[in-house]
């Protein structure tokens, strides 16, 4: 038996019906995001190796993909070899996600671009995951990120681009979880953890829906058992509030948040929380989620992430970076972005079989001249058909159950001289 021929680990193909689908949530995507005032951009593959490196990625550096230099010399190797880091050998990488590339698509053009810039950006992006289901090492990214504007509105307009694309992909019962970095710092220096422990302490908070306030405390403890005690207090009533959904209004927040805890942070909250209230499409509701920390390390204030039920993991997230840009540019600009998990969307709608438009086959004899074929075919296509040529076969039920299938909905007989698409003879499939 001949070996399967299969794509890279962690990298797909897709036939036809998978195909339609993508290419349906993306056109949805980008006509969402482009009615409420974003414009696409498009950025190179591979970035420099250096600007992948930078510290910029977060975790996601681990993952890069690397390209080696051309023309490496014997010694370049000898001396990776001995020094034990092959990276050197690299000088370009795949980029890991699309917000580097658009901080350094921004540095570059600046001079080009609105003082608020409003970017879309869908596109793939590569990581050396380990394979598994639901993480891949090729994927698509669909982002939209704000430039230039420091006040909340910008978080605003992201998520109500977002909310509505998830209503019009008919994703259902979709809750954005919000939350602030000021805030969780805030709640941190509250109970008592040293700057030091900060980042650490953080990365345990994440773990709340996976390993319990019990398990966060002792974790905690390991740090600083005084200040993991005093965050048990916090996370044993903020765990009871997350099960009902905590409002993004002052008075819910006020009831899960010490008093007097990220002021700025809070403000922030509320002030998105009054804007969207009654705004947001059906079947997608906001929440305030105090626990909510996101991995990536330059994240400044407001982050969030949308849950459905239908998945396991967060189907999208993002928040402000606005510490990013200047590292190109030396030069503070402020940022927001949201990005949604197209693959893990993408999974969870149904593609709408009467969407696009009709699909109808011309079915010839083998003395049909190909020219009355085209003519037919050319007229159908102006009429806004989608056309497909297929020879007769000897078993016409095989043929038509493959075009319905593939969403073909009507299909007709066409004979010698037939050259006048107004006279031919439809019939239905599936009938």
């Amino acid at each position: 038996m001949a070996n399967p021929v299969n794509p890279p680990r962690g990298m797909r193909d897709f036939l036809p019906a998978d195909k339609a689908r993508r290419e349906h949530a993306l056109g949805i995507i980008r006509g969402v995001y482009r009615s409420h005032g974003f414009d696409e951009i498009e950025t190179p593959v591979v970035e420099d190796h250096a600007r992948l490196h930078s510290g910029l990625g977060g975790d996601n550096e681990k993952l890069s993909f690397s390209i080696l230099k051309r023309g490496i010399k014997p010694e370049a190797l000898a001396a990776a070899a001995e020094a034990g880091d092959p990276e050197q050998l690299a000088d370009l990488g795949l980029r890991f996600d699309l917000t580097v590339p658009l901080a350094r698509f921004y540095a570059s053009h600046r001079a080009e671009l609105p003082p608020v810039f409003r970017s879309i950006q869908i596109a793939p992006v590569w990581r050396a995951e380990r394979p598994q289901k639901g993480r891949y090492r090729q994927f698509v990214q669909a982002d939209i990120d704000i430039i230039g504007e420091s006040g909340v509105i910008a978080e605003i307009e992201l998520i109500t681009a977002t909310s509505q694309v998830l209503a019009q992909l008919g994703l259902k019962d979709c809750v954005i979880r919000v939350n602030d970095r000021r805030i969780l710092f805030g709640l941190l220096d509250h109970c008592g953890f040293a700057p030091e422990e900060q980042a650490g302490a953080l990365i345990t908070v994440d773990k709340l829906d996976k390993i319990g306030v019990e398990g966060v405390t002792a974790e905690l403890a390991e740090t600083n058992e005084a200040a993991a005690e005093a965050m048990r207090g916090i996370l044993a009533g903020v765990d009871e509030a997350l099960a009902a959904g905590i409002p993004v209004t002052r008075e819910a927040i006020a009831a899960v948040l010490p008093t007097g805890a990220a002021e700025d942070g809070v403000a922030s909250l509320v002030t998105l929380g009054e804007a969207l209230a009654g705004g947001l499409p059906e079947g997608v509701e906001i929440r305030f989620d105090p626990t909510l920390v996101r991995g990536m390390g330059y994240y400044t204030g407001t982050i969030f992430e949308i849950a459905h039920p239908g998945s396991g993991s967060s189907v999208g997230g993002g928040g402000r970076y606005d510490g990013m840009i200047g590292r190109f540019l030396g030069q503070d600009v402020p940022a927001v972005g949201f990005s949604i998990g197209f693959e893990r969307v993408v999974d969870l709608i149904e593609l709408d079989a009467n969407a696009g438009p009709a699909a109808v086959a011309l079915v010839a004899d083998q003395e049909t001249p190909l020219d009355d074929l085209m003519v037919l075919k050319r007229a159908l296509v102006a009429d806004g058909l989608r056309v497909r040529l297929e020879k007769r076969q000897k078993n016409m039920k095989t043929l038509l159950a493959r075009l319905e299938a593939e969403g073909f909905t009507r299909f007709a007989n066409v004979r010698p001289g037939d050259r006048d698409a107004a006279s031919l003879s439809w019939r239905e499939l599936g009938e």
